[in-house]
């Protein structure tokens, strides 16, 4: 029981910026692109858009660095010569960066480094020019400046190569970090969800895997790994050895992302649920693959349905409980542990959850010129709650709806202008009446996404036959641009009337009569027909007579 509760604690720890990322190799996609997607997760964090503008900057110029999470200023580096531009996760260069937090080894932190994992990100996406170069980058950046945060596992992604690599640093007064990147095969589908997940790698594979010269060495000398055999060595039980809710509240949502793109799960389920973690069967299943082929190509939608799983239909499934509350609301309140009666349970923890500042997907695409073949997918708040909009990678401008303003819209600062407090007050409007409401969220979720999706290489080819070759390159941008301001300016006037219309059709918990139209049914007189009056559904009858009996019977 010790064990577990310390388990469960040192998740609570690392669980405020937990997130979830899924990987996609060209050759495993439904259309040839590399995919990476982020759920960034963390509560109170305002979800904005980051944006960079790329250009040349003088020998001697300072960039600030600031931890991502805190906004603690961590001091200066050098400013490289040259950068690139930047939207979300992804430069110009088609070059996309995303992380999960697996914490790892607290005596490993360092206080004293210079570079956190988000400015790392953002640092080297204004630097790199391909996956493989954002690796070189990143490594260069801790050895020289000291790694500020603890573990982490980065998904690294151009237009042709998908790798995923894990970090942690080596404590206080020792510069740098141990590492180890490995490319996942193009046929490939990889997840990881706030553990590591690289284990046993093969270190003659130079053209695939790439490691810190010390990480065994580092690894022995602070006895994390005491085999004579470099090649038992294994970097996630050296740094972040698993534990009952690395494996339940994280490993499960891989799990659940590789059962939704591959076959042959099951045998992993036990693991997934954290049973194997202490078992003495030898033979228990102890860890997933590091990627899978998936058991059919995957689409950009498949990977937006990862980012909005709440396990459904699965032994992990959590609607359908007394948890749901009455109307089966996918979604349970933190923290991930509660007590009840001196003991201890949980919450499952599903990739969609309501903690979730923003989510991006971002889609490379080697057959078209990168300023038009990158597309960050974006939306604000639980992707599950609400649409992908479509931003091109190359564009002169970001909408103002996805931007931070200090003032006018922040994290304590409400604006109907910002798609994060516009999605958030819509998606807590439905989260109580989650079986009644959202069958109209999704409605106009579908709707805004599937013209966005459908038409998405209609504009490509449109911009590039119509624009480019009559106009050229910056004109192309330019008109990529209105596009992306366009389709962010439509979804937030659509949300804004979701809004109105959730307020109208379920007020005060009953439901006016609409026609196919979403148009309110009125009488002859002029009037609202009379509402619906549904009340609790049947199951949950059910359970208040079960809890009070004939209490509240008609005698």
């Amino acid at each position: 029981m010790k064990t577990f509760l310390l388990s469960i604690m040192a998740l609570i720890s690392v669980s405020a910026f937990s997130c979830t990322n899924v990987i996609v190799g060209k050759k495993a996609s439904a259309d040839g692109s590399v995919i990476v997607s982020y759920n960034a997760d963390s509560y109170g964090m305002y979800g904005n858009l980051y944006r960079h503008i790329g250009g040349t900057h003088q020998k001697g110029e300072m960039r600030k660095v600031y931890d991502w999470d805190t906004n603690k200023f961590l001091g200066e580096i050098p400013q490289a010569e040259r950068t690139y531009n930047v939207v979300g996760q992804m430069n110009e260069n088609q070059v996309s960066i995303t992380e999960t937090t697996f914490g790892g080894r607290e005596e490993l932190a360092d206080s004293t480094g210079l570079i956190d994992y988000g400015s790392l990100i953002y640092i080297t996406l204004e630097r790199a020019t391909s996956a493989r170069n954002a690796i070189d980058i990143m490594t260069s950046l801790v050895a020289q400046h000291g790694y500020y945060s603890e573990g982490e596992t980065f998904s690294i992604c151009d237009k042709n190569e998908a790798w995923i690599m894990e970090m942690v640093g080596k404590g206080a007064g020792s510069k740098g970090a141990v590492w180890v990147a490995i490319r996942i095969p193009d046929d490939c589908v990889c997840a990881h969800a706030n553990q590591s997940r690289i284990t046993r790698f093969n270190m003659k594979d130079k053209q695939n895997v790439i490691y810190s010269e010390d990480v065994v060495k580092f690894a022995r000398e602070k006895g994390y790994f005491t085999s004579k055999n470099d090649a038992d060595f294994s970097f996630r039980d050296a740094f972040a050895p698993n534990d009952f809710g690395a494996v339940r509240y994280c490993e499960a949502r891989a799990w659940s992302v590789f059962n939704r793109l591959c076959d042959g799960m099951d045998k992993y389920v036990e693991y997934a649920k954290g049973n194997t973690i202490s078992s003495a069967d030898k033979d228990a299943i102890r860890e997933m693959p590091l990627c899978m082929k998936p058991k059919r190509p995957v689409t950009l939608e498949d990977v937006m349905g990862c980012m909005r799983d709440h396990y459904e239909g699965t032994p992990f499934d959590i609607q359908n409980e007394i948890g749901t509350g009455a109307y089966n609301m996918p979604y349970r309140p933190t923290p991930l542990s509660f007590e009840v009666d001196g003991k201890q349970y949980f919450n499952e923890r599903p990739i969609s959850t309501q903690q979730t500042s923003f989510c991006f997907i971002g889609q490379m695409r080697s057959q078209y010129p990168d300023y038009l073949g990158g597309v960050v997918w974006f939306t604000n708040d639980d992707p599950n709650m609400a649409p992908f909009v479509p931003i091109y990678c190359g564009v002169s401008e970001v909408p103002k709806c996805f931007q931070r303003n200090e003032g006018v819209q922040d994290d304590v600062t409400f604006s109907w202008e910002s798609a994060f407090w516009l999605q958030n007050t819509v998606s807590n409007m439905v989260y109580p009446y989650y079986d009644k409401m959202f069958p109209d969220l999704l409605r106009y979720r579908k709707y805004i996404e599937d013209i966005y999706v459908e038409s998405e290489s209609d504009i490509v080819d449109l911009l590039i036959t119509k624009i480019y070759q009559t106009s050229g390159k910056d004109e192309t941008i330019k008109k990529s641009t209105e596009y992306c301001l366009m389709a962010s300016d439509s979804m937030m006037k659509k949300w804004n009337e979701l809004f109105k219309f959730l307020v109208v059709k379920h007020n005060d918990m009953a439901v006016k009569k609409t026609d196919y139209r979403d148009r309110f049914l009125k009488t002859p007189h002029g009037y609202a027909e009379a509402p619906q009056r549904p009340g609790y559904p049947e199951a949950f009858r059910k359970k208040i007579i079960e809890e009070s009996g004939e209490k509240y019977m008609i005698k």
